[in-house]
């Protein structure tokens, strides 16, 4: 590539290829869907009003990720750590449970798959893709130093080599060496809830029967089908709501009181931060049919249930994964969102 002999159009083409793994990139680092893409929108920014400094001393591909590195760092510096539920609270007693929302700026948010997974053809590279946006390890994730946490995910999951690392951060390889050995240690240390999920890629026909069973129970509000499924020391999130549960007995029983209003709802399949998941309609009183609730991320280890994380802000996740904001009466099911 010579340096400014590309066309505006070939430009925009060659920096939209890069998008979805600068995304996932982002996302990792950043642990929001939404501000993972804004910083994707300002890394294209800075890189098309710089392009003419490139000088092609390292790969087109190399350069986006430094100036997204240093994006990310840039957000990273007031020190918000995104957390779920069980990183702020002790898990409380079905009767304690009390619905107490904190801001939007604390959680860890979902992600659709699609925008962060890009296509690859290697079946291993996709499977460490998928495992290194699930919840578990995002929450581990930022737990880290912002910079640590950009070593380990360019170093364990990106497969770049200790040099190419050393360069896009300015420092040595003996510093990057030691970054990633602090963040496994601290990786090593903490045991998220989740991080023993133990999925196929594709899901293999015993998953599947389960997530079939699933559906069918919370479908037909069985608790006694859900209990079945679900792994005695399951744990249920639903942010914006700091409260979660543990066990069977206090989940179905949230489910059946502050939650009793689910019942009767319509689950549409979706792909969400290489897990199974849901897209969660109950029914609407006033217009009929059926209205966003919540989107369900299931997390499974050896034929059980042991994670139902519902994230609860409809207006923001439906439309990221573009999903109908209504589902008419006669409707069960619609196409997955993206």
């Amino acid at each position: 590539m010579t340096n400014g002999t590309a066309a505006p159009t070939d430009l925009d083409t060659r920096l939209e290829a890069h998008r979805t793994e600068l995304t996932g990139y982002c996302y990792r680092m950043l642990g929001s869907s939404f501000e993972a893409e804004d910083a994707v929108q300002d890394t294209m920014i800075r890189a098309w009003r710089s392009y003419d400094k490139f000088e092609g001393r390292s790969s087109l591909r190399s350069w986006l990720y430094r100036i997204a590195t240093n994006v990310c760092l840039d957000m990273l510096t007031a020190g918000n750590k995104r957390a779920r539920p069980m990183d702020l609270t002790e898990s409380t007693p079905l009767a304690q449970a009390a619905l107490t929302p904190r801001p939007d700026n604390t959680w860890l948010e979902p992600m659709p798959d699609a925008r962060v997974l890009p296509t690859t053809d290697d079946p291993a590279e996709a499977a460490v893709a998928k495992e290194s946006v699930r919840l578990a390890f995002m929450a581990a994730l930022q737990q880290l130093p912002a910079k640590q946490r950009a070593v380990l995910i360019l170093r364990e999951v990106l497969a770049w080599k200790a040099s190419e690392v050393a360069e896009l951060l300015d420092t040595s390889v003996a510093s990057v060496n030691s970054a990633l050995q602090r963040a496994r240690a601290t990786l090593a240390e903490r045991k998220e809830p989740g991080a023993d999920a133990t999925l196929s890629d594709p899901l293999d026909e015993d998953q599947q029967k389960l997530l079939d069973r699933y559906v069918a129970a919370f479908e037909g509000y069985d608790m006694t089908a859900l209990t079945a499924l679900l792994h005695e020391d399951a744990v249920m999130t639903m942010p914006p709501f700091d409260l979660w549960l543990t066990g069977v007995g206090d989940i179905t029983g949230f489910m059946t009181t502050l939650g009793a209003p689910c019942a009767g709802s319509r689950l549409v399949p979706v792909q969400v931060n290489g897990l199974p998941g849901f897209a969660q309609y109950k029914p609407d009183p006033e217009k009929g049919g059926f209205t966003p609730w919540a989107v369900q991320v299931l997390e499974i280890s050896d034929g059980r249930i042991t994670g139902f994380h519902c994230f609860l802000d409809t207006q923001r996740w439906f439309p990221l994964f573009d999903l109908p904001l209504h589902l008419e009466a006669e409707t069960d099911q619609v196409e997955k969102g993206a």
